[in-house]
């Protein structure tokens, strides 16, 4: 009986808690079908009596809401990939190996984690201006991602592959094998998941990255759809509707995408937790 008590008490707690986290993502889609008297009635209603479905249409057109999704999808695949071709490798590396500058190594991968972007963005800015590369801003965009988000997937990636039980290689090597062959035949096809989990990750992350997109592209052709949603705030901003289906518009792909892969996500994460 005190189990079931429990049990349903922290169901409630869970409820409550997950109404209070979604409550924000309901206002933005309700916002977006409300009138422009109805968006600044008192009191505010829950759900809106005309609902404005042209909103989306509207918003779509005049901002172009294509182009800027699209230039959000070119930075967050380049990210990803850059990201999962160069971490791969060191997350295995520091799982397999421990010496003293392997530590190092990880210290320093950790450090860099708590690095915020707001602090990156001016050396990061200043370098890639020495060098040429903000000619080239989204490819810019794409390298000042992967260096912030690189070491968030080194570490996942780095507990799936300690997962993977040693011997396994080992009896490969026995076998014939390579280490590089191991590595491939072996270890890469029993962590894929938590490497997929990962990456998927970095790619949420970089889909609505927004610092280094408004500090290094300047042409409006090519910034991300969150520099987009940006360039409605002004002194005077009162078109509430538009910002809120421009955001459900930009929000909602990477919901789907989460609720789709939402077991897949919280099994690879938890996939290095136990060994």
């Amino acid at each position: 009986m005190i189990t079931t008590n429990r049990d349903r008490l922290m169901l409630a707690i869970s409820v409550v808690m997950a109404a209070i986290y979604l409550f924000p993502l309901y206002w933005m889609y309700i916002t977006a079908l409300k009138s422009g008297s109805e968006m600044f009635a008192t009191p505010p209603s829950f759900w809106p009596t005309a609902p404005q479905w042209g909103t989306y249409a509207y918003v779509w057109e005049s901002r172009d809401m294509g182009r800027y999704l699209w230039n959000s999808l070119v930075i967050a695949l380049g990210s990803m990939a850059l990201i999962t071709l160069l971490g791969v490798g060191c997350a295995y590396v520091l799982a397999r190996y421990r010496n003293v500058w392997v530590d190092i190594g990880l210290f320093l991968i950790l450090m860099l984690q708590v690095l915020p972007a707001s602090l990156m963005i001016t050396p990061i800015f200043v370098g890639f201006s020495q060098i040429g590369m903000l000619n080239y801003p989204r490819i810019a965009v794409i390298i000042a991602v992967a260096a912030k988000s690189m070491p968030f997937f080194v570490i996942l990636v780095r507990a799936t592959f300690m997962s993977v039980p040693q011997e396994l290689e080992e009896a490969a090597l026995v076998d014939g094998n390579s280490r590089v062959g191991a590595f491939f035949n072996i270890v890469l096809p029993l962590a894929r998941n938590g490497i997929l989990v990962s990456a998927i990750l970095i790619f949420m992350q970089a889909f609505g990255e927004f610092v280094y997109s408004k500090s290094m592209i300047q042409a409006v052709d090519l910034q991300p759809a969150s520099v987009g949603l940006n360039s409605f705030m002004g002194p005077n901003t009162n078109e509430w509707n538009n910002i809120m289906a421009y955001a459900t518009m930009y929000v909602t792909p990477i919901l789907a995408i989460f609720v789709l892969l939402q077991r897949r996500i919280v099994s690879g994460l938890t996939s290095g937790a136990l060994k």
